[in-house]
C-alpha cells in the first residue's frame, strides 16, 4: 500500500548510527535480496540512535494524541503498554494485542503488494515495518516506518469494532480478486481490475490512513497517517485550509490523493459502526460494477499490485 508522508517535532540531532534506519539497513536489504517479505524483528540490531528517534517521536506525539485522537486510540495505547523509551518489541505488542482482537503485528522487509496486504488484514495480521526514520531527519518520511505502523496503526487494532472493519475490508478484496481471476487475459478486465484497486486504495486512504470521526465541525482522528504525524494531526482538525466532508462513498472512491503534502480534503464518518456499514456498501458497489470505472489519477497502480491480485490464493 501507498504510505503517507509523516512528520514530527523538529530535531537537529546529528546521525549517530544506522543499524535499522529506514533506507540504510543492511539487514533489510539482505532480506529483500533473499526474497524474504515476512521476517523476524532483529531487535538486537537497533542502535541507541534508533531508540532515541523513537523516544523523541513518541514524546512529541503524546500531547497531540490527548488533544486530537479518538478515545478508542488513546485506550489502545494504554492497553498495549507501548514502551515510550525504546523501539517496541513486536512480540510484546502481540502479547497484549492478541487476546483483545486476535490481531498481530507481522514484521515485513518492505513493500507489500496490494492483495497480500489486504489478505493479511483478512487473516487478522498487520504487515509492520521494522526500520525507523533517521534521527537527524524526523520531520518527514515518504514511506512507513515502525513509528507509523506501531504507534499510528496498531493501537486502533485493540478495538474489536475497528478490527472487524479491517478483516471485513480484507474479505471484500479477497472476493474481488477471485471474481476477476477468471477473465484475467481480457484487456478490458485488466483496466477494470486497475480501477477496482484504485477505488479500494482510495477507500483505505481516506479511512484507515486519514480518517476523521464524529462531528464534522469538531472531529476526532482515527486515521494512522494523522495519528503518527506531529504537524498534520493538528492541521487536519484545526486548519481552515482543510475541507472536511461527511463520508460519501462515491466521492471517496473517485477522489485521487497525493502523498507528499498535508491533505486538503478529508472525510468524516459518524462512528466505527458507520465505517463498517460503508465497507458493506463498498462490497455491494463492487458486485454492481460501480468500482470498475472510477476517476483516473493517483494512486498509481504498481505492476506488483496487479500481479498480486491475479495470483491471489
Amino acid at each position: 500500500m501507498t504510505a503517507p508522508a509523516v512528520d514530527s517535532p523538529p530535531s537537529q540531532v546529528p546521525v549517530l548510527g544506522n543499524d535499522l534506519t529506514t533506507t540504510r539497513a543492511p539487514f533489510i536489504e539482505e532480506a529483500k535480496a533473499d526474497g524474504q517479505l515476512f521476517i523476524e524483528q532483529p531487535y538486537e540490531l537497533y542502535s541507541e540512535n534508533n531508540h532515541e528517534a523513537w523516544r523523541r517521536l513518541y514524546q512529541g506525539m503524546l500531547p497531540r494524541w490527548r488533544q486530537y485522537a479518538n478515545e478508542r486510540f488513546r485506550e489502545g495505547v494504554e492497553r498495549l503498554a507501548i514502551d515510550s523509551e525504546a523501539v517496541p518489541r513486536l512480540e510484546d505488542i502481540n502479547r497484549f494485542l492478541a487476546p483483545l482482537t486476535g490481531f498481530e503485528a507481522k514484521a515485513v522487509s518492505g513493500y507489500v503488494p496490494s492483495y497480500l496486504f489486504f489478505d493479511c488484514l483478512r487473516r487478522s495480521q498487520f504487515p509492520t515495518t521494522i526500520t525507523i526514520r533517521d534521527l537527524s531527519n524526523l520531520d518527514y518520511l515518504p514511506e512507513p516506518d515502525i513509528f507509523h505502523d506501531v504507534a499510528g496503526h496498531v493501537p486502533m487494532h485493540t478495538d474489536p469494532h475497528f478490527a472487524r472493519v479491517l478483516v471485513r475490508l480484507g474479505e471484500v478484496v479477497h472476493r474481488a480478486a477471485k471474481e476477476m481471476q477468471s477473465s484475467q487475459n481480457d484487456k478490458g478486465t485488466m483496466a477494470e481490475l486497475e480501477s477496482i484497486i484504485k477505488a479500494i486504495a482510495r477507500f483505505f486512504w481516506f479511512t484507515v490512513e486519514f480518517g476523521l470521526m464524529g462531528d464534522p465541525k469538531a472531529p476526532k482522528v482515527y486515521g494512522s497517517g494523522l495519528l503518527s504525524s506531529f504537524g498534520e494531526i493538528a492541521h487536519s482538525v484545526d486548519s481552515p485550509r482543510v475541507q472536511r466532508f461527511p463520508f460519501h462513498l462515491g466521492w471517496v472512491i473517485n477522489q485521487y490523493f497525493e502523498i507528499d503534502h498535508y491533505q486538503p480534503l478529508l472525510f468524516v464518518v459518524e462512528s466505527f459502526e458507520h465505517l463498517f456499514d460503508q465497507i458493506e456498501e463498498l462490497e455491494r458497489w463492487l458486485l454492481a460494477g460501480k468500482l470498475s470505472n472510477v476517476a483516473p489519477g493517483e494512486p498509481h497502480v504498481d505492476p506488483r499490485d496487479l500481479e498480486s491480485w491475479l495470483r491471489a490464493a
